[in-house]
């Protein structure tokens, strides 16, 4: 099976200006006002709200009609635009003194789709369309991350939203995650005295910088591989980073979760018997 990425768009581009929010009301209304039977509008609008529009439409009924086709045509051919805007909107800072004017075909599209929000639907679709082929090229430079032992449900959740996080672009937000899955896994695999000496060490809230200092310190102890340590800490550095000092990029990302998916198997494999033990 082929799945066309480019064709999904085009349809969806199709669908939303064939039906984006406010066309057909606009364009309801102009016909109304073209055919002179405005008044069935007073069925349908607020009180305020008609008696506004038939005092334009009086004073204007030809230019009132065409006002408000041109609106309809200005919704459809501007809807997507609109709907990355709503979508923007939501993720950026939004500056109060930023009081642009808004054009009038926006505000009526978003106040009809107040309870539909396809503006948003639209734009989410789009994004994660085009989101789909850049996630498949970075989801083939990895591999399966194969254990020997099992961790735990909330490591495995941050592996899980670390690898997405890196596949959707979110590198810093990888970089983060993959600190944290190597911090659970660790914890889960301590060793109980040495566990305990860290808890009341560090008031039960050690990083990962930490936990692999003790790591280090006691290796023999943990059991844990002699290489595991070197990696981990290249992980530590880059997550270290992502908080502390900027934004990261692909290959900061990439080679973070591959050095974190490393250190993962280091880390799971079957446990090594010591004495302390």
């Amino acid at each position: 099976m082929s799945i066309e990425i480019k064709r999904l768009i085009t349809e969806l581009l199709k669908m939303s200006a064939a039906d984006a929010p406010g066309i057909n009301f606009c364009a309801a209304i102009a016909e109304l006002a073209r055919t002179g039977r405005f008044e069935q509008l007073r069925k349908v609008l607020p009180a305020v709200v008609f008696e506004e529009m038939q005092r334009r439409y009086k004073a204007a009924p030809e230019a009132f009609a065409a006002e408000w086709q041109r609106l309809a045509q200005e919704m459809q051919r501007g809807f997507v635009i609109h709907a990355r805007q709503r979508l923007t909107s939501l993720t950026h800072f939004q500056h109060a003194s930023d009081e642009g004017e808004t054009p009038v075909w926006q505000e009526v599209q978003l106040a009809l789709d107040g309870q539909q929000n396809d503006l948003l639907r639209a734009a989410f679709a789009l994004e994660l369309l085009e989101m789909v082929e850049p996630a498949v090229e970075r989801a083939t430079h990895l591999r399966e991350c194969v254990v020997e032992t099992p961790s735990s449900e909330e490591a495995d959740r941050y592996l899980d939203e670390a690898t997405r996080c890196y596949f959707y672009g979110l590198y810093t937000a990888s970089a983060v995650m993959c600190r944290s899955v190597l911090e659970e896994a660790i914890k889960q695999k301590l060793p109980p005295q040495l566990a305990k000496l860290l808890k009341t060490r560090y008031r039960n809230t050690a990083t990962l910088g930490n936990l692999l200092h003790e790591v280090n310190n006691n290796l023999q102890m943990t059991g844990f591989d002699a290489e595991f340590p070197r990696v981990a800490n290249m992980v530590n550095d880059v997550g270290r980073k992502a908080v502390h000092q900027g934004i990261m990029n692909a290959e900061e990302a990439r080679l973070c979760l591959q050095n974190a998916r490393r250190a993962l198997e280091l880390l799971l494999k079957q446990p090594t018997v010591t004495s302390e033990q």
